[in-house]
């Protein structure tokens, strides 16, 4: 099961109490005071895991609370610092406070850490308030407790390139063909249900990845359909490969489905529809009507983006496309590392 959002209280462990103590000793008729500190509650930390794909083990685990320090001990014992919890979440989540909406922190890459609550201070011993003028003091601090917060934790798949396009637009099959990904394949619409990523092995240790979202159909941007849910999957990619069915199969006109979905994309983020876009005419080995296949094709060519005609079923054209798609990823990083030079000098 995919999960890409869930809910999460984190509570930081609370401080322990320092103590109240005297020395007893033998041959030391006046020990003074000897209560140690509290020791401080463990933090709650989120990493970012490489390893993970989705946010299911927080779903029905929501609650995270840190160790919480021990209490002080006499002859000057300080108690054990509690332990820091770990929650692991996959590469790509972003972080929200849940009661006020606020973006928190963006956990980008493998290994990213956040610091999402502290532990409570502990409290000082009696021992610690010992002075010249006041050797037995007979009072202590009990720690504070920690801090405790809730999240909103959203995932957005980090994928070089993104298929968009209408349901049964043939997406799921092409995914298939060009990477180990095995999405659910039938001819009916809403077949793709949640997002998969895909590695597309180009050779010579050269991949990129591809993520193919649920179809978009005319109002998804206000939730129509899946709507916008799987949307913002969309954002992080460098690449779109805008999918139109052109067989009889769809019973719809292409240039209408290729203007419809470029409509939902702008209408959820202007952004996207400013992201360099490969339009590509599925199922032509299905096309009835070689009209449909110019009207898209003089379409994509007068908004100035590249075209590309395949059936994923005969292989006819993948080739041509994946070898097209490298190269257009291959200049978006040349002039990606060109724009950070710039910047830094």
């Amino acid at each position: 099961m995919f999960i890409d959002r869930a809910k999460i209280h984190v509570q930081g462990g609370d401080g322990g109490n320092g103590v109240t103590a005297f020395r007893r000793e033998k041959f030391v008729p006046r020990g003074g005071p000897s209560g140690g500190d509290g020791g401080r509650g463990g933090d709650v930390i989120l990493v970012a895991d490489a390893s993970l794909n989705t946010l299911l083990h927080l779903r029905y685990n929501p609650r995270h609370i840190a160790e919480r320090g021990l209490h002080g001990e006499g002859s000057n014992r300080s108690g054990h610092t509690g332990a820091d919890l770990i929650v692991r979440v996959p590469v790509g989540t972003q972080i929200f406070d849940a009661n006020t909406g606020d973006l928190l922190h963006d956990l980008d890459h493998d290994g990213a850490t956040w610091l999402a609550v502290r532990g409570g201070r502990g409290g000082f011993g009696n021992a610690h308030f010992a002075t010249s003028t006041n050797r037995a003091p007979r009072y202590h601090q009990t720690g504070t407790e920690g801090e405790e917060r809730d999240l909103q934790l959203e995932l957005k798949l980090l994928a070089d390139v993104a298929l968009v396009g209408f349901p049964n637009a043939g997406k799921s099959t092409f995914i298939s063909t060009v990477s180990a990904a095995r999405p659910k394949v039938a001819d009916y619409p809403f077949t793709t249900l949640e997002p998969h990523l895909g590695v597309v092995d180009l050779g010579d240790f050269r991949t990129f990845v591809m993520a193919d979202i649920p179809g978009l159909i005319q109002g998804a941007h206000a939730g129509a359909g899946l709507g916008d849910r799987f949307l913002r999957h969309v954002e992080r990619t460098k690449l779109l490969l805008h999918l139109v069915d052109v067989s009889y199969l769809s019973g719809r006109e292409t240039v209408a489905d290729y203007e419809t979905v470029n409509r939902e994309l702008k209408s959820y983020n202007e952004e996207l529809a400013k992201r360099p876009q490969i339009v590509v005419a599925t199922k032509i080995d299905a096309l009835d009507d070689p009209q449909r296949l110019e009207s898209l094709k003089v379409r994509a060519e007068r908004d100035g983006k590249q075209f590309f005609a395949i059936s994923a079923v005969t292989n006819h054209g993948v080739k041509e496309l994946i070898n097209a798609v490298a190269s257009t990823l291959d200049s978006l990083k040349a002039s990606e590392k060109t724009d950070t030079v710039e910047l830094s000098v």
